[in-house]
């Protein structure tokens, strides 16, 4: 709770000596009150200014990292083969890579530390150009403090900006889970909707977001295609769109009847070990007598 500052409880005219009530007091008074709203005004002014500085600095955080997002799942390097000169593998070679990174991960979980939807939620919105390492640092203290949608809600933004500045962007994303927790408690009385339709209507949750939360908290099949599944399902062939939901419809076809939030942890897990952006480990890699990427 924020104390109010003594000094603007007081009555800025009762300051000074007694005087009589002559002319001159009544127009030493007089002229007080203009001094007094012009330093209102002024006051208030400058508290627009700084709130309209916080929201530009957010809104072109949100700009920066979409365009990283898109960056990482398009990187530049040496090492790996053209897009355009990678051919689409069979549905039965793609089941075989598949199978091979199951064996390879057999323990392949979301790594994110959380202990609600709610948190799961709002770790995945800060997950974004940053490691879940990362995010796990900072999420223990930010839910021991705002553990509920209701809490972050009323949370101090800046007390928010404080604790999750580690992950980065952090204007962005403290607007993000804030305002995606309003909306929480506002629409849904705090509770997460279990709905593809419903979650991404929330701030801050687009479908990959969504799928995570309905995969891992709640057992419904989904693609998360992030920038590792963007980047690697190309690599192996499995698709050859960039846009995500497209690519999301390519592997429904390729996997119709398998576990899609378990395959898409698979490939991120093989993303995060292995199959790195700029250098992949080909030489250790279990498919790469398979992999039309392959550089061994």
């Amino acid at each position: 709770m924020v104390k109010k500052s003594s000094e603007s409880a007081k009555n800025p005219l009762a300051k000074g000596t007694k005087t009589s009530l002559g002319s001159s007091s009544l127009r030493s008074k007089a002229s007080s009150k203009p001094s007094s709203i012009s330093r209102s005004k002024s006051s208030s002014k400058q508290g627009s200014q700084t709130n309209s500085k916080v929201s530009a600095k957010a809104k072109t955080e949100k700009k920066q990292l979409k365009s990283k997002a898109k960056a990482d799942s398009n990187p530049k390097t040496k090492t790996i083969k053209s897009e355009k000169s990678i051919k689409l593998v069979s549905k039965a070679t793609a089941h075989e890579m598949m199978a091979r990174l199951r064996k390879l991960y057999p323990d392949a979980d979301c790594e994110l530390n959380f202990e609600s939807a709610f948190q799961l939620l709002t770790a995945v919105i800060m997950s974004a150009q940053t490691t879940d390492v990362q995010v796990n640092k900072v999420t223990g203290k930010l839910f021991s403090k705002f553990p509920t949608a209701k809490d972050l809600a009323e949370g101090d933004i800046e007390k928010i900006k404080e604790i999750i500045k580690p992950t980065g962007y952090y204007n962005a994303k403290a607007q993000s889970i804030q305002t995606c927790a309003q909306q929480l408690v506002t629409r849904f009385g705090g509770v997460v909707p279990q709905t593809l339709e419903e979650l991404t209507t929330l701030p801050g949750v687009g479908r990959k977001t969504a799928n995570v939360v309905l995969g891992v908290v709640f057992g419904e099949r989904g693609w998360t295609v992030d920038t590792h599944v963007q980047r690697i399902t190309k690599r192996l062939g499995l698709t050859k769109n960039d846009d995500p939901y497209k690519i999301e419809l390519d592997l429904q076809k390729l996997f119709p009847d398998d576990d899609w939030s378990l395959l898409s942890i698979t490939i991120i897990w093989h993303g995060r070990r292995m199959c790195f952006a700029r250098k992949p480990d080909c030489t250790v890699c279990p498919l790469n007598e398979i992999c039309p990427s392959s550089e061994v």
